[in-house]
């Protein structure tokens, strides 16, 4: 893996593109300038990796388009030392980018080809966070509660028993809905949750026991 000058220029090109759209988290946009997008997309697509728009993934699924992560990271309000929980892997791009935040993130994957090349990447990249393989819907019990958590696939509804993972004042971001979703930011309060809604999306669905209905399931994110 080579990361040349060209592709860094490529970086602080889309990190003002970020900008220009928005961005306002200077930790998100640190983030991208950080970490190498390339690496995360298969070899025949890095001619594109810096483009504003989602790209396929193994899987059938896709590594969102630079802006919805970014838009979810900084939804997301993460601060160094913070403990965060990803629902969904993917290519690891996201997950990266938390790391590069400076959180301590635990991420899972319900795909085994996924999580495989995932774990691969992750340490040729000696990129530090904990992975496991399993149903999202189930979060990651053992490490709870958690800071922040994100749910990069589409949810039908609110996740409860990721929302049962999460601090008192603690976030979850995620997109819900089956086929159109509204990216949804919760936090917990002593009193309970309390939920905004910010803009439409469209993702993968989220797999586990509560998958969508075959005849439901949203097209790819773009």
């Amino acid at each position: 893996m080579t990361d040349t000058p060209k592709d860094r220029g490529a970086r602080m090109r889309l990190v003002e593109g970020l900008r220009q759209q928005g961005i306002t988290d200077e930790a998100v946009l640190e983030a991208f300038a950080k970490v190498p997008r390339h690496f995360f997309v298969p070899a025949f697509l890095c001619n594109r990796a810096y483009d504003m728009q989602a790209l396929p993934i193994a899987c059938g699924q896709t590594i969102s388009q630079p802006y919805t992560v970014a838009f979810q990271s900084q939804l997301l309000s993460v601060r160094p030392k913070m403990k965060v929980l990803e629902i969904g892997t993917g290519s690891g791009f996201q997950a990266a980018i938390l790391q590069a935040m400076g959180a301590y993130v635990y991420t899972v994957e319900r795909h085994m080809d996924l999580y495989r090349e995932a774990e691969e990447r992750f340490k040729q990249l000696r990129i530090r966070v904990a992975l496991k393989h399993g149903d999202g819907y189930a979060g990651w019990p053992e490490f709870a509660p958690y800071d922040r958590i994100l749910v990069t696939c589409a949810a039908p509804e609110l996740p409860q028993q990721l929302l049962r993972q999460l601090k008192t004042d603690g976030v979850m971001v995620v997109p819900v809905g089956e086929v159109e979703q509204r990216m949804t930011r919760v936090v917990r309060t002593a009193a309970g949750f309390e939920s905004t809604l910010h803009g439409s999306y469209t993702f993968v669905p989220m797999l586990g026991e509560k998958a969508f209905p075959d005849n439901k399931k949203p097209a790819v994110e773009k």
